[in-house]
C-alpha cells in the first residue's frame, strides 16, 4: 500500500478511504485492464462487441473477438499473475469472481458467433463458451506470450485459426 500511495503522491490513508483494501485496488485496477479505459462502460456494450454481433461473417467475428481478446489479455495478464499468485489468500476470491465472469462473456459472444452462418453444427453454446473460454484466457496466453516469447499478435493469429476451425469448420466435399 505504501509503494502505491507513494506512486500516487497520496497518503496511504487515502488508499483505504477510497478503496477500503488492497483487494479492493487489484479489482479497480483489474476492472480498468478488461475495458482499457475509464470510461462507465460495460465490456459487452463496447462498440467492438456491438460489431462482433452485427459481422454476417462467423470466421471474420472470430478474427475481431481475437484482436480484443489480445489487447485485452495484454493489458490483464501482468495483474491476472499477481492474483493468481495470491490466490491462496483473498484473492482468490477475486480470482474466481473473474473467471466466472469471463465464462459467461464469452457464453454471450458464443452465443452470437452461433447465429452466423456456418456454425459447427451439433455444436451447442456451452461447449463453444468452454472451447473459446479455455483457448483465449490468461492461462494459455501466459504459457505463450510470457513464458514463450510469442508476440501478441502471433498468438492471436494462432488462436484464431484454432477458433475457426472448431467453431466454423469448412464444409466436407
Amino acid at each position: 500500500m505504501a509503494g502505491i500511495a507513494a506512486e500516487a503522491g497520496v497518503a496511504v490513508q487515502s488508499l483505504y478511504l477510497i478503496f477500503g483494501s488492497k483487494l479492493d485496488i487489484l479489482k479497480a485496477a483489474l476492472d480498468v485492464a478488461i475495458v482499457g479505459d475509464f470510461e462507465p462502460v460495460p465490456l459487452l456494450e463496447r462498440e467492438w462487441a456491438k460489431r462482433l454481433a452485427e459481422t454476417p461473417d462467423g470466421r471474420e467475428a472470430v478474427r475481431l473477438l481475437l484482436r480484443e481478446v489480445t489487447r485485452i489479455l495484454g493489458r490483464t495478464y501482468p495483474i491476472y499473475a499477481v492474483v493468481q499468485a495470491a490466490a491462496a489468500s483473498e484473492a482468490g476470491e477475486l480470482l474466481a469472481e473473474n473467471k466466472r465472469q469471463r465464462h459467461e462473456g464469452n457464453r454471450v459472444k458464443a452465443e452470437a458467433l452461433s447465429r452466423k452462418p456456418g456454425f459447427a453444427p451439433g455444436l451447442t453454446i456451452a461447449t463453444a463458451a468452454d472451447v473459446i473460454y479455455g483457448l483465449a484466457g490468461e492461462d494459455l496466453y501466459g504459457l505463450l506470450v510470457v513464458d514463450r516469447g510469442w508476440s501478441p499478435e502471433k498468438w492471436e493469429r494462432w488462436c484464431a485459426d484454432i477458433l475457426i476451425r472448431i467453431l466454423f469448420p469448412q464444409p466436407r466435399t
